[in-house]
């Protein structure tokens, strides 16, 4: 178990982890096929060492049915076709390919090669377009192109070949299929390499998208000529594929060799002028070369000023979007914060639950959510915290129950519950026949169209489910949602086990408490009950009194063992009838020092380190003439002057072997006459507030 001290911090880092890298777990999507696992995923499983060392291993070899291409690829087609070949049904054609819309449009989903072999070959087929892989590449690097905000990145650097150098790593934020290394041969040429990774099958249509791609790249740096070679190529029989790619000068680059050409010319026919003509010629040449000098100038100038306003443009552009991307991981990262604090400092679980959900509901992009929890039996799932439902809708779910025992229960809540696995559903209609009845019809109710559902794990143990949907916004949900969730949720179900945890160890404590006070209790019947009956009457002057609840719980646990030195008092004294004799008394009084030596042999921690003293001075009177040590007025612990009203309240109205109970009035009244001398004036005040506000029960 992770201390509370610790918790806070942990969670952070853990956190960062799920909004800051594209991590994909193992997961059931729509028609629930599991996700191909990556690299992050299985990093995961394993202690942090282990983590640190894959981390630094690039992946060598893919499984067949590795997850590959970036939904950003298959998205980029999808507006090639929307723009330039509307009469495709892009439906028929996605699902063809295996693909989900929604899977589409999450940036964070990679596809197969046979998803993306598929998608091509329906999309040649229905298009007649041979080269339209080709003609997506150059459509992905304009600024329609879904891949754009890449493309104005790298046109915003200082020319081609620091664009170039920059496109071989950002590669990977497109596909794993392969690695790109960049060689620049010269200032105007340079040197791709495409190196497939072991395992993975790429098709020549992708070979032909990555040239349409670099041709764009160079024709955005205002339209230069470019030539583009490929000597080597892997569907030739090749390793890999080598690109050579050259490009002409900017035009304020030839503009400017012009100029100095022109000038170094014009100097040297000047001379000859000079030489030979007479002065007024001269002077005409110098005015001409003169003014076409300054032509060249200017014109050098708009070009360069056209460069640099594409450059500050694309600049623009790019750093747009990064702020809209540190404004969405801000957020994640405050909404991480402020959960990692509430679960660091929670005491109760139910506040700590409605805490997270208020945080989820204010910080995060979803409409609706929902926590549920096993019970102790782990039978059923039950409602603990949620937000966004109509009041009828919290009536339902508050009322429904998940049955975790019963095997034709095949809800999404109790599948991911005990398969421990998040959930991504952007269609309700593709599992409706996967699940019960039931669930389905609550489903309905709910007017869930999509949500995602994630297990609340300690270690191996499942504690519940967190889950969230959108109703209203329509926002599609993400596999960067299950990250960011997936983040939050084992940290809550840390907090959750060390709640629980407590809760047990301190039924376990009141659980002895009790045991004890009755084996005391026990060895006469006629004060049998008398340590609760005593507990019930300070906990209620405390709450009375508006004490606080720590200082309550201390009385509480010194009330139950205020008795416990009678122990040590023989039968014939503590059940004697009739009057007791001088050195019986005596013997009878020293149970308040054998209770709190005894009690000071039990390691009490904290507040509960007063609980010997408070429980072993409730004898003693406000006149100093009581007993152990005669203490006087505030000498005398609160505690124990609380004790001190409720154990002579409770003698006196219940049957001793020396006398019959008082009647309740009676009983009422001889506490009155005890305050101030003996007992404590407000303490019995309070006594008698919550006796007339409960005389019935109290009375019983």
């Amino acid at each position: 178990m992770i201390p509370t001290s610790c918790r806070y911090w942990y969670f952070r880092r853990t956190t960062w982890n799920a909004i800051l890298s594209p991590v994909k777990k193992n997961m059931f999507y729509g028609s629930w096929i599991p996700a191909t696992p990556t690299r992050t995923s299985i990093q995961s499983k394993l202690p942090s060492r282990g983590r640190a060392m894959v981390s630094a291993i690039d992946v060598k070899k893919l499984p067949a049915e590795a997850a590959l291409y970036n939904s950003k690829i298959i998205a980029n087609y999808l507006r090639l076709i929307k723009q330039r070949y509307g009469y495709v049904d892009t439906a028929e054609l996605l699902a063809y390919a295996r693909m989900k819309p929604y899977q589409v449009d999450d940036e964070g989903h990679w596809f197969t090669q046979q998803q993306v072999d598929l998608f091509y070959e329906k999309l040649a087929l229905v298009t007649g377009v041979d080269s339209i892989s080709r003609e997506a590449g150059r459509y992905s690097a304009s600024p329609e192109g879904g891949m754009g905000w890449i493309s104005r990145y790298v046109l915003g650097l200082a020319g081609p070949a620091k664009a170039f150098d920059v496109i071989s790593k950002l590669a990977g934020k497109l596909t794993r299929s392969t690695r790109f290394e960049a060689k620049r041969i010269s200032n105007k040429e340079i040197e791709l390499i495409v190196t497939p990774i072991e395992g993975v099958a790429e098709k020549q249509y992708q070979c032909e998208n990555r040239i349409g791609y670099f041709e764009a790249i160079i024709s955005g740096f205002n339209g230069r000529k470019s030539r583009i070679e490929h000597p080597e190529c892997m569907f030739k029989g090749a390793d890999v594929c080598k690109y050579r790619i050259s490009w002409s000068e900017s035009k304020a680059a030839m503009m400017r060799m012009t100029r100095f050409a022109f000038a170094l010319a014009s100097c040297i026919v000047i001379t000859i002028i000079r030489l030979k003509a007479d002065e007024t010629v001269l002077l005409g040449s110098i005015a001409v070369a003169t003014a076409i000098l300054l032509a060249m100038s200017l014109l050098k100038e708009r070009f360069l000023r056209q460069e640099l306003d594409s450059v500050i443009d694309n600049l623009r552009s790019t750093t747009e979007r990064g702020f809209d991307d540190f404004e969405r991981i801000y957020n994640n990262a405050l909404m991480g914060k402020e959960i990692g604090h509430v679960l660091s400092i929670s005491k109760s679980i139910e506040g700590m639950l409605d805490q997270v959900m208020t945080i989820l509901k204010e910080r995060g992009d979803y409409d609706r959510g929902i926590i549920l929890l096993a019970d102790e039996e782990k039978r059923v799932l039950e409602f603990k915290a949620g937000f966004g439902y109509s009041p009828n809708l919290f009536n339902e779910i508050r009322n429904a129950r998940f049955s975790l025992y019963k095997p034709e229960s095949k809800g999404v809540f109790v599948v991911c519950y005990r398969e421990r696995k998040p959930f991504l559903i952007n269609d309700v209609s593709a599992i409706e026949e996967s699940i019960s009845s039931h669930s389905l019809d609550l489903l309905r109710k709910m007017g869930t169209k999509s949500f995602i559902c994630c297990p609340i794990l300690f270690e191996d143990q499942c504690l519940g489910v967190l889950a969230v949907d959108n109703l209203q916004s329509k926002r599609p949900l993400l596999e960067s949602d299950i990250n960011l969730l997936m983040g939050i949720a084992p940290e809550i179900g840390i907090t959750l086990n060390s709640a629980l945890f407590e809760v047990e160890r301190e039924q376990q404590f009141r659980s002895i408490l009790r045991t004890l006070a009755a084996s005391i209790d026990a060895r006469d019947t006629l004060t049998a009950g008398h340590s609760e009956r005593v507990t019930a009457y300070a906990v209620a002057i405390c709450n009375e009194m508006n004490l606080p609840p720590e200082l309550t719980e201390v009385i509480r646990v010194a009330a139950q063992l205020h008795d416990y030195g009678k122990i040590g008092i023989k039968d014939s004294i503590l059940k004697k009838s009739g009057p007791l004799s001088g050195k019986e008394r005596e013997e009878i009084k020293t149970h308040a020092v054998k209770t709190q030596d005894i009690l000071s042999r039990i390691n009490f921690t904290g507040a509960y380190q007063q609980v010997p003293f408070i429980a072993g001075s409730h004898h003693e009177r406000l006149d100093g003439t009581g007993y152990p040590r005669g203490l006087k007025g505030d000498e005398i612990p609160l505690g124990a002057r609380i004790l001190a009203v409720a154990d002579f309240f409770e003698a006196i109205s219940a049957k001793r072997h020396y006398h019959e109970p008082q009647p309740f009035d009676a009983a009422v009244e001889m506490l009155k006459a005890e305050k101030g001398h003996h007992l404590d004036e407000d303490v019995v005040h309070a006594l008698i507030n919550v006796l007339g506000k409960e005389k019935a029960t109290f009375a019983s």
